[in-house]
């Protein structure tokens, strides 16, 4: 593969994770205002426990899904700041590597995708597995999930 089609690669699956993580965002903002809606149409019963109890849920929710969105907001602007346009020699942020087993790409921790056909194991920057393996080049050998494998492309 040249390396403009291998520039190319890493800008499609850097866009499949910003949509992905965008999804993400816009999944919990709804989740997050369905549970002020259910809160705020809480109506009083004669059981006013169960009003408060509704209505400290419904806050519960809308707190969780704000701090997921947060989270998911953060995963956005480290995503924003990584370089695909270049191909690397080692293994660090923006990079993508093979293995007989299964394919990586060093960006956001969204886990294993099918991409074109093609399994790839979505990592985060700031995973385990990203930072054991940061500046390790082609024909590195590492344990992933009990087996010992061996990075055969790198760019």
């Amino acid at each position: 593969m040249s390396a403009a089609n291998q520039i190319a690669f890493k800008i499609k699956l850097k866009q499949f994770c910003q949509h992905a993580i965008e999804k993400r965002i816009s999944v919990a903002r709804d989740a997050m205002q369905q549970a002020q809606d259910a809160a705020n149409n809480e109506e009083k019963s004669s059981a006013g426990d169960k009003y408060e109890t509704a209505r400290a849920m419904g806050h519960l929710q809308k707190d969780m899904h704000a701090r997921q969105i947060s989270e998911y907001e953060k995963e956005l602007a480290a995503l924003y700041t990584i370089n695909v346009t270049t191909v690397y020699d080692t293994v660090q942020p923006g990079c993508f590597f093979e293995t007989a087993a299964v394919s990586f790409f060093v960006a956001a921790g969204l886990g294993k995708q099918l991409i074109d056909g093609k399994t790839i194991l979505f990592l985060s920057a700031a995973a385990p597995l990203a930072i054991a393996l940061k500046n390790r080049k082609t024909g590195h050998t590492f344990n992933f999930n009990g087996s010992m494998v061996t990075i055969s492309a790198l760019y």
